[in-house]
């Protein structure tokens, strides 16, 4: 063997070990629950990592019956709010725990997995 040459048997190793670690970080987020809030936690969304909205609490006291219209426009802007702010959270997590395995891969995927 030369110098210059690859060792073909480490680098399926090393792919092996890697495909490994892509696993376990793909199982970790979709056992992960994020939750978001928004109205100061009166409404909260708790996603998986993978972003899947898997709740939504709702507090009653931003129900207002007097002005049915009116709280049905509210908690809609703070039910997209709350999800918004568990998706970024689940964003986050996944370049936490898959940002160092695309630069194992060289980077060459620019720091993204495909589907991610």
């Amino acid at each position: 063997m030369n110098p210059g040459d690859v060792n073909l048997q480490q680098l399926l190793e090393q792919a092996a070990v890697m495909q490994q670690q892509l696993v376990n970080a793909q199982q970790e987020l979709n056992d992960a629950q994020i939750e978001g809030s928004s109205g100061g936690g009166l409404v909260k969304a708790v996603v998986n990592g993978s972003g899947e909205l898997l709740e939504l609490k709702i507090d009653p006291s931003v129900i207002d019956a007097a002005d049915p219209q009116e709280t049905a426009d509210t908690i809609s802007d703070l039910v997209i709010a709350a999800i918004r702010d568990a998706v970024r959270a689940a964003a986050d997590l996944q370049q936490e725990k898959l940002g160092p395995l695309a630069q194992g891969l060289g980077g060459g995927l620019g720091g993204q997995l495909p589907g991610f």
